[in-house]
């Protein structure tokens, strides 16, 4: 079992991929923004972060950055969920220095396959 930080400034899409990750078995945390995922991450340094892209205060790019930067958190892996599809939207999150990126909607199998592929090692889809 891992935990999971999920960052995300929607209730919905919050609960919605908490209950996918809980279903797999992870602990989970949560924040509504990327300035408080930045802190929840080098409070409790999580196993993976889930980080939405378009929130208030820090956006996910920033807040991946962010966490890229600091010495404490840098190790861990952040895949990016958004509604952000585009092919400069992929490429610059994973230049900010996410392990992955998935778009919303997504079904609980994606979610679920890109996770066990963070975890495992594996290059996971990049979008």
């Amino acid at each position: 079992m891992a935990r999971i930080l999920i960052v995300d400034d929607s209730p919905s899409q919050l609960l919605g991929i908490q209950r996918i990750v809980e279903k797999l078995g992870h602990e989970t945390l949560t924040a509504t923004d990327g300035a408080a995922g930045v802190e929840a991450a080098k409070a409790a340094l999580p196993d993976l972060v889930l980080m939405d892209v378009v929130m208030p205060n820090l956006n996910g790019f920033q807040a991946t950055r962010t966490l890229r930067r600091e010495p404490s958190t840098q190790h861990i892996p952040v895949i990016l969920v958004t509604t952000k599809d585009q092919d400069t939207d992929r490429m610059w999150g994973m230049r900010q220095g996410a392990r992955a990126y998935i778009t919303k909607p997504f079904s609980e199998d994606e979610l679920s396959e890109v996770i066990e592929r963070v975890f495992s090692g594996e290059d996971p889809p990049k979008g």
